[in-house]
C-alpha cells in the first residue's frame, strides 16, 4: 500500500515542489491515508484546497481502499 500512495504522490510532487513545498507519505490506517505537508506548504493559505482537490481526490480515485487523506 505504501508503494502505491507515494507512487501517486510522485505524480503531484513536481506541482507542490515548483511552488517550494512537497508532501510526506506518514502512514495508512484503517483506509485513512496521513500525510505531511513541508515547505511552503506547510504555510500556504490554498494547503487545504491542496489536500482536497488534488492529493486526496487522486489517492482516493487512483487506489480504491483509500477513503479519506488527513493531515498530521
Amino acid at each position: 500500500m505504501e508503494k502505491k500512495i507515494n507512487d501517486v504522490l510522485d505524480k503531484l510532487r513536481p506541482f507542490l515542489i515548483s511552488e517550494g513545498g512537497d508532501v510526506e507519505f506518514i502512514k495508512y490506517e484503517d483506509g485513512i491515508c496521513y500525510i505531511k505537508f513541508i515547505g511552503a506548504c506547510e504555510e500556504c493559505p490554498l494547503n487545504s484546497f491542496t489536500l482536497d482537490e488534488g492529493i486526496k481526490e487522486a489517492l482516493i480515485n487512483e487506489i480504491p481502499e483509500i477513503i479519506d487523506v488527513k493531515l498530521v
